[in-house]
């Protein structure tokens, strides 16, 4: 499984980025696809998950009510909307698979830096 992440880049305080993520090969095996950020001097952060046959999401309450993952099976593509952001979302976020329900990611994305600053 091959991971492609893009939409990253600067916004001010109060705005919204989408962030795409492309998986290609074996990607009838995956089970469920994540986006997790790093910040400078933090441990990686799941901030979001998606089954990727059933729908069903996790969000950590940092992130819930203003992130929002989604997918189309079609493009074999995840998405992330990331709305009312805040400086502390700043981070590189990368997009990560997982072939059972472990959430065990194995495979990942290259990384897109999010800044949020005015």
């Amino acid at each position: 499984v091959q991971l492609q992440a893009s939409g990253g880049g600067l916004v001010q305080p109060g705005g919204s980025l989408r962030l795409s993520c492309v998986a290609s090969g074996r990607t009838f095996s995956i089970y469920t696809m994540g986006w997790f950020r790093q910040a400078p001097g933090k441990e990686r952060q799941l901030v979001a998950a998606i089954n990727w046959s059933g729908g069903s999401t996790y969000y950590p309450d940092s992130v819930k009510g203003r992130f929002t993952i989604s997918r189309d099976n079609a493009k074999n593509t995840v998405y992330l909307q990331m709305n009312s952001l805040k400086p502390e979302d700043t981070a590189v976020y990368y997009c990560a698979a997982s072939l059972s329900d472990r959430y065990d990611f194995n495979y990942w994305g290259q990384g897109t830096q999010v800044t949020v600053s005015s």
